[in-house]
Parts: structure tokens; C-alpha cells; sequence
């Protein structure tokens, strides 16, 4: 391996693994924190596995570097939802998803053939689709400006990446074996370890840390002096959300409801979230349906009325998102709260 490659490399390394202490030290609870230190572990151990002289080998103490190196799509996937949803908790088919890939990777280093290489890399381009997707689909409804900026750069990074590696494999005839594919390799992954790097470590608030920050102390932001504009837009949007019950219609968004309120989209949503504090806006709209359906389910009148129609009144899209956001806010299903009720 040239000593610049390794260079890069081992720069990339000390980065990541810096990472993952500043993220362990200062914000463990999170899971997004969490998963954000395993990433990053993860990286560091495929910048040693995937290094030229090591790639492929089957020497017992590389082993957890290649475990680590084969699920780490699977991670890069769960952290990008964690770090987007602020509803997101690891469960048991993620687990599985993790184990599945990691045991097609070790069969392709194994010498499992082509059929070992083309599922590992399909299961690792689906897991990278899988998270570029649940970047952009939630950007519309974040109402955190950091997050919403940090959405795009995440894509833009990936993607930078991504081409990185195309270009090098393809284009410049590059392969795994050539030095073009090798540089190629470790810069682009210094590039990302350099990103990542500097948004935790740097002196003023990062745009990566800065919405866990919130998620794990709950905070609100208030405005220093009360705004007259403010206050008169604060009760245009309890009037809409109250007396017009405006969240019933299931597919109202935040566009359509600045609309509405005749101010640009970017007041409403910072409004929501440094006001009224709320981080997203389908929660902020699943709290009033949720006071619906709960007011609904207590009225003796409404004992007829199956739970379903009630919460499809309220402006849920479906039963499943309801009976999870409602357990989430009595610890208890919608029957089993009618049943409460009544006895």
C-alpha cells in the first residue's frame, strides 16, 4: 500500500475513533448518539479491513474488523433514521437486517463466489437507499432548521462519495487492486471522517449535535421579547387548529397551512418549533387527534362508534400510525382505554 494512501488512511481511522469518544462522553442516552459512536467504529474498522494488503484475508484477528466492516451499511442506515426521526427506535428485523448482511459479507470473504459478492453488495445498496430515502422523505415535515440543512449536506455528502468510487472503478478502469480505486477509497472516507469530525468537535453548535441536544433536554426555545406578530400568528394557528379543527384533513402540510395563516412557510415552521416546541410537523398535528380521539373515546354517546371511524375522523392516514401514537401517549391501546373508561 503507497504511504500516502496509508496516510489517509490512518488519518481517517484517528478521526473516526476520536468521534465515537466525544460522542460516547457527551451524549450516550441518545440513541442517535449510540449508533451515531458504532458508525463510526465501523468505518474505522473497514478503513482496516478494506486496505489493500488486508482485503480479503481470512486471518482470525481480523475478524471482528470484517464483522464490524459487513454490517456497517446496516448501521450507516439506522443512524440516519435515528438521526432524522425523532420517533425512530431500533427493533428486532433491524437486528436481523444487520446479522443478514454481516453473514453475506463474511461468506463473500469467505470465498463465497458471486453469489456471496452480488447479495452483500445488493443488501449494502439497499441499505444506503434505504437511509437516503428516510433523509429526504421526512424533510418536508422537519421543523428543525439545523436538521433540515443537515438533511442536504448528508445526501450531498453520500452521494459525493458514492460517485467517488463509481468514477474510480468505472471510468479510470480503476477496481479494488489499483491505486486510482485505493485513494479514491481513503480520501473519500477521510473526506467524511473530516465532516463528521468537525460538526462534534467544533466550538459553536454543530449542526449534527445540536438536534440531539435538544431531543435528549427536551428544551424550547423562547424568544427573548414577545413579538406582537408572533402573538397574533400563535392565535391564527390555535384558532385553525382548535376551531376549525384544520388537522382533520389528512393530508393537510405545513405549506398549505401557512397558506391559510397568509405568512411564508418558514415563520410557520419556526414558529411551531421554537415556540410551541414541537420538533416535527405530522407530531405536532398527531397531538391535536390525539386530544380528538381521547375526548371521543371518553364520550359514553360514542361507545358505538367503531375505534377506527373515530381516529380516521381525527385525520390519521392509518390504524397502525394511530395505535402507535396513541399507546405512546396513555400506555394504553384504544381498546383497552375504552374499556378503562367504561368500567
Amino acid at each position: 500500500m503507497p504511504t500516502l494512501e496509508a496516510g489517509f488512511r490512518g488519518a481517517g481511522i484517528a478521526l473516526l475513533l476520536l468521534l465515537a469518544v466525544v460522542l460516547l462522553r457527551d451524549g450516550r442516552r441518545a440513541v442517535a448518539v449510540r449508533l451515531g459512536a458504532l458508525y463510526a467504529v465501523s468505518a474505522a474498522a473497514t478503513l482496516v479491513s478494506a486496505s489493500p494488503p488486508l482485503d480479503g484475508q481470512r486471518y482470525l484477528w481480523l475478524l471482528p474488523f470484517q464483522v464490524l466492516n459487513a454490517g456497517s451499511p446496516v448501521v450507516f442506515w439506522l443512524l440516519a433514521s435515528a438521526l432524522f426521526d425523532d420517533d425512530f427506535e431500533p427493533r428486532w428485523p433491524h437486528a436481523l437486517a444487520w446479522l443478514g448482511l454481516t453473514g453475506a459479507g463474511l461468506w463473500m470473504i469467505r470465498g463465497g463466489g458471486h453469489a456471496a459478492f452480488w447479495s452483500y453488495k445488493a443488501g449494502t445498496l439497499l441499505s444506503v437507499a434505504a437511509a437516503l430515502v428516510q433523509v429526504l422523505a421526512g424533510r418536508a415535515g422537519d421543523l428543525v432548521e439545523a436538521r433540515r440543512r443537515l438533511r442536504v449536506r448528508f445526501v450531498a455528502l453520500i452521494g459525493t462519495f458514492s460517485a467517488i468510487i463509481v468514477i474510480s472503478s468505472l471510468f479510470l478502469h480503476g477496481g479494488r487492486d489499483t491505486p486510482a480505486f485505493g485513494y479514491a477509497d481513503a480520501i473519500g472516507n477521510l473526506v467524511i471522517s473530516g465532516v463528521l469530525a468537525v460538526a462534534v468537535l467544533s466550538l459553536g453548535p454543530s449542526p449534527l449535535l445540536a438536534p440531539l441536544a435538544m431531543a435528549v433536554a427536551g428544551r424550547r426555545t423562547e424568544p427573548a421579547e414577545p413579538d406582537p406578530r408572533e402573538a397574533a400568528l400563535v392565535s391564527g394557528l390555535h384558532r385553525r387548529m382548535d376551531e376549525d379543527r384544520a388537522y382533520r384533513e389528512e393530508d393537510l402540510n405545513i405549506a398549505g397551512l401557512a397558506a391559510r395563516l397568509g405568512v411564508p412557510e418558514y415563520r410557520l415552521r419556526r414558529l411551531i418549533n421554537q415556540r410551541l416546541g414541537h420538533r416535527n410537523f405530522a407530531a405536532f398535528l398527531n397531538g391535536y387527534r390525539l386530544e380528538d380521539v381521547i375526548g371521543a373515546l371518553a364520550d359514553p354517546a360514542q361507545d358505538e362508534v367503531p375505534i377506527l371511524t373515530i381516529a380516521l375522523d381525527a385525520g390519521f392516514a392509518s390504524i397502525g400510525v394511530f395505535n402507535r401514537a396513541f399507546k405512546a401517549r396513555t400506555g394504553m391501546t384504544p381498546t383497552e382505554f375504552r374499556r378503562a373508561r367504561a368500567g
